[in-house]
C-alpha cells in the first residue's frame, strides 16, 4: 500500500510539473524587431502578455527546504528530477526577459509616454533646519547658493495647476531668484556685505536677520573673452518643443550677443558623445545657429561621456583669464556611463581644477532629474538654473548673462558667530544642501559656491533673543559677526572679510526686506514647514505688495501672481475636502 501511494505522488508530481512546464513555454512571447533611435535593435513583447500573463511568469516556484528537497529526490526518477529541472531554470530567465522587455519599453519612449505615465521627476531630500542653542553652536557655517532652479520648478508645477512637492522647493534658491538693490562693493574686494533686522513676519516671538552679499558689475562689453561649450542632450527623452527645442530657442538668444573674441563649440551626446561643431568664432554666428538648427532627440542618455568630451574641447581651446565654461542643457536622465550621482561628482570634481566653470540648465518635466542636476552644479564650480519657457531664457541667458556666465568670486563661504548674550537661538532659513561644517570655513581646499558678476545672494536667521522676548530688545548693540571668505575665479588662496551687525529694532525696514521676507514665508507655506508660525498665502502677498521696487522687468509681479495663484488652488482643494 505504501510502495502504490508513493507511486501514485510521483506520477501527480510529474504531470503537475509537466503542465507547469507547458505553461511556462506557452507564455514566452513572440518578439517583434522594433529598430531604437540609437539604431540599436530591441525586443518588445506583445502588450497582452505584459499585463494579462505577468504574474505567472515573473513569479518562479518556490524552492523547497534543503532536508526537504533531499527527501523526494530520493524518491524521483533521473527524468522527473530533469523535469523540474527546466521548470525551474526556466521561469526566472523568463521572468528576468520579460523585465528587460518593459524597461526597453521605458528607454525608448519619446516625450509623449514622460507626459502620460507616472511622475518620475526626482528631487533630494531635505531635512529643514532646525533651531540651534547658541551657548552648544555659536557658529554657523554655510556655502553660498546662486542657483534660482526651484523657482522655475515651482512656478512650473503652479502654472499647471499643480502643488510643488515638498523637496522641489529650496527657500534659498526662491529667494535668490530675484535681484535686491544692495550696496556696490568698493576695493579690491569683489563682494560686499549688508545687513538688516526686523520682526519675523511669520513669528512675532522672534527677529529675522537678513544678510545680503553683492558682487561687483561688469558691464558686458568689458567681461573677458569666452570660450564656451554648449553640451546639449539630443537622448529620447529630449524630444519635445519644451526640451530640445526650447534648448536651440535658449541658446541663439546667447549666440546673439556673442562677440568676434568670443568662441563656440557645440558638443552632444545619446547613445554616445560627439562634436557638432569645433570651437567657432561668436562672428559666426549663423554657423553656431545653423549646428544647432541641425540636432535631433533619439537614443539612450551618454551623459558623463558628454561631460567628459565637453571639458577636454574647453580644456583645448583655454583662454587665460578669460570665461571658460561648459553649459550644460539636459533633463538630467543619464541612464548609460557614468550616471549614477556619485559617478557624476567624482567626474566633476575632477574637471572643476582645470579652471573650468559649469553651468547647468535644465528643461522638461516628467522625467526631470533635478537630484543630478543639482550634484554637477554644486561640485562642478558651477550655477543651476531652471528653463521652463522662453522669457526665462531670456533672463538668464540675456538680461543676467554676466551672473550666469563670469565668476568674480568662487568657493565663497559665510560664518555666523552668534553674540550667546544677546541671541538664545538661531534657524538658518533654507541652504539645506549648502550647510558645512565649522572646520570647512578655513579650509582652502573646501568647495563653495560662486558669485557672478552683478549677483545678490540673500540668507536669512530666524532668532531668538536671549532676553525680553515679548518687547524684542537687546541689552547690548552687537548682535552677531558675518565672516565670508572668497577666492579670487583664478586663485587657490581665499580671503577674509568680516562684518558686524548692530541691533536696532528702531530701524526703517527697506522694501527689499519686506519682498525677501515675503518670499521666504512662501517657499515655508510650500514646504508645509514646521515652522511657518502665523504665515499665510494672504500675508505673503500684503508683504510682496510692501516690496514692489525696482521690477522693470516684471518678476516682483509675477511672484505675486503665483502665490495668487496657489491660494486659489488650496482654497479650491479644502471646499473640495469638505
Amino acid at each position: 500500500m505504501k510502495t502504490k501511494t508513493t507511486i501514485i505522488s510521483l506520477l501527480t508530481a510529474s504531470i503537475l510539473a509537466a503542465g507547469l512546464f507547458l505553461l511556462v513555454i506557452k507564455q514566452i512571447p513572440e518578439t517583434k524587431e522594433v529598430i531604437n533611435t540609437d539604431s540599436t535593435v530591441i525586443a518588445i513583447c506583445p502588450a497582452k502578455v505584459l499585463v494579462e500573463e505577468k504574474p505567472l511568469i515573473c513569479t518562479p516556484p518556490p524552492v523547497p527546504h534543503p532536508a526537504q528537497a533531499e527527501a523526494q529526490t530520493q524518491k524521483k526518477t533521473k527524468a522527473q528530477v530533469e523535469v523540474l529541472s527546466i521548470v525551474e531554470d526556466a521561469a526566472p530567465i523568463i521572468a528576468e526577459e520579460e523585465i528587460v522587455c518593459c524597461e526597453a519599453l521605458v528607454t525608448t519612449s519619446s516625450s509623449d509616454y514622460y507626459d502620460q505615465e507616472i511622475n518620475r521627476n526626482e528631487y533630494n531630500q531635505l531635512a529643514e533646519n532646525k533651531f540651534r542653542k547658541v551657548k552648544n553652536e555659536p557658529l554657523s557655517t554655510f556655502s553660498i547658493d546662486v542657483d534660482a532652479a526651484s523657482y522655475g520648478t515651482i512656478r512650473r508645477y503652479i502654472n499647471e495647476g499643480q502643488n510643488p512637492p515638498a523637496d522641489a522647493v529650496r527657500v534659498e534658491e526662491l529667494i535668490n531668484y530675484f535681484s535686491y538693490s544692495y550696496e556696490q562693493p568698493v576695493g579690491k574686494d569683489p563682494v560686499k556685505i549688508t545687513t538688516e533686522i526686523g520682526p519675523c513676519p511669520w513669528n512675532k516671538e522672534n527677529r529675522l536677520v537678513r544678510i545680503g552679499l553683492k558682487a561687483k558689475e561688469i558691464p558686458s562689453e568689458n567681461l573677458p573673452a569666452s570660450n564656451l561649450v554648449f553640451l546639449v542632450d539630443v537622448s529620447g527623452s529630449m524630444y519635445g518643443p519644451d526640451r530640445l527645442g526650447l534648448v536651440k530657442s535658449s541658446l541663439k538668444l546667447l549666440i546673439n550677443n556673442l562677440r568676434e573674441e568670443d568662441c563656440v563649440a557645440i558638443v552632444v551626446y545619446a547613445g554616445e558623445a560627439g562634436v557638432v561643431l569645433p570651437s567657432t568664432s561668436g562672428s559666426n554666428k549663423q554657423k553656431i545657429r545653423e549646428a544647432l538648427d541641425e540636432l535631433t532627440a533619439g537614443g539612450s542618455t551618454a551623459g558623463g561621456a558628454g561631460i567628459q568630451l565637453a571639458y577636454d574641447i574647453a580644456r583645448k581651446n583655454y583662454i587665460r583669464e578669460g570665461n571658460n565654461r561648459v553649459i550644460l542643457c539636459t533633463d538630467g536622465d543619464f541612464n548609460v556611463g557614468v550616471s549614477s550621482s556619485e559617478g557624476l561628482e567624482r567626474l566633476v570634481e575632477k574637471e572643476r581644477k582645470s579652471g573650468v566653470f559649469l553651468t547647468v540648465l535644465g528643461y522638461g518635466m516628467g522625467n526631470y532629474k533635478d537630484n543630478k542636476m543639482q550634484v554637477l552644479a554644486e561640485k562642478g564650480n558651477g550655477n543651476h538654473a531652471y528653463i521652463d519657457n522662453i522669457q526665462e531664457a531670456n533672463k538668464t541667458l540675456v538680461h543676467e548673462f554676466g551672473g550666469t556666465m563670469y565668476a568674480v568670486a568662487k568657493d565663497v563661504k559665510l560664518q555666523i558667530v552668534f553674540n550667546p548674550e544677546q541671541v538664545q537661538e538661531y534657524r538658518l532659513v533654507g541652504y539645506e544642501s549648502r550647510l558645512l561644517n565649522n572646520k570647512d570655513f578655513n579650509d582652502d581646499t573646501k568647495d563653495a559656491g560662486e558669485m557672478g558678476a552683478g549677483h545678490t545672494v540673500t540668507a536669512f536667521y530666524e532668532i531668538k533673543p536671549n532676553n525680553a522676548p515679548h518687547t524684542m530688545q537687546f541689552a547690548e548693540p552687537e548682535l552677531l559677526t558675518i565672516r565670508l571668505r572668497y577666492k579670487a575665479p583664478y586663485s587657490d588662496v581665499s580671503q577674509l572679510i568680516e562684518n558686524k551687525l548692530k541691533a536696532n529694532s528702531s530701524n526703517k525696514l527697506s522694501p527689499d526686506f519686506y519682498f525677501a521676507s515675503a518670499v521666504a514665508m512662501f517657499g515655508q507655506m510650500l514646504r508645509n514647514s514646521e515652522y511657518k508660525g502665523t504665515g499665510s498665502y494672504n500675508q505673503v502677498i500684503s508683504l510682496a505688495q510692501s516690496g514692489l521696487v525696482n521690477d522693470r522687468q516684471g518678476y516682483k509681479r509675477e511672484f505675486i501672481r503665483l502665490v495668487e495663484t496657489i491660494n486659489g488652488l488650496t482654497a479650491a482643494t479644502n471646499v473640495y475636502a469638505h
